[in-house]
């Protein structure tokens, strides 16, 4: 994957889109700690464009960029764990989503950093499962802020958050397992 990235620089419209991403971060948590929900909510739903739309703009541009394999997970879980755990400390989601969000990213990074340790290398890719957990976690906090904001009281919002805390123990899970299978089959040179 990254032998196939792009080496004309930095400067690319995808990593500008991600840079804004994690950019908005501090204005959605002021706006959720002024109550200013509406406002939080908008500027999440533009967090969460730029996430749809960095990945395929570098694809589609061919704008690829090892900066942006790595700052595009960073701009996700920094807008992501931040405003869930505003959410949990406002009431509105449970806490023990965000520690089972929190334990999954910590022991992801513990993980890499391990392997890089135990290797020399480490290839920044994500996995269909985690792809599906951040997406699920960007619906279930665009409602939760939704609701908060508007009162639009989506019903199903408990089993959203049930399904995105199994999305994100499976995923969790499922990058412990490939990469100890990874490291279990690596040999020193």
């Amino acid at each position: 994957m990254l032998a196939t990235m792009d080496d004309r620089g930095n400067l690319t419209l995808p990593n500008l889109l991600t840079a804004t991403r994690l950019a908005l971060v501090p204005f959605v948590l002021l706006c959720l700690l002024e109550n200013r929900l509406a406002t939080a909510f908008w500027l999440f739903v533009a967090a969460a464009l730029t996430d749809l739309l960095d990945g395929a703009l570098a694809r589609l541009l061919n704008q690829r960029s090892v900066l942006g394999a790595w700052l595009d997970p960073i701009a996700d879980k920094a807008m992501l764990l931040s405003t869930l755990i505003m959410l949990v400390w406002l009431g509105a989601l449970p806490l023990w989503l965000a520690i089972l969000v929190g334990l999954r990213d910590i022991v992801v990074l513990m993980g890499a950093m391990a392997y890089r340790t135990l290797t020399g290398g480490l290839e920044v890719a994500p996995t269909w499962w985690g792809k599906s957990a951040t997406a699920a976690e960007f619906v279930m906090v665009t409602l939760t802020l939704a609701d908060l904001a508007y009162g639009w009281g989506f019903g199903l919002l408990s089993r959203i958050v049930a399904m995105t805390g199994l999305l994100v123990f499976i995923s969790g899970a499922h990058y412990v397992w490939t990469w100890a299978g990874k490291a279990r089959g690596w040999h020193r040179p």
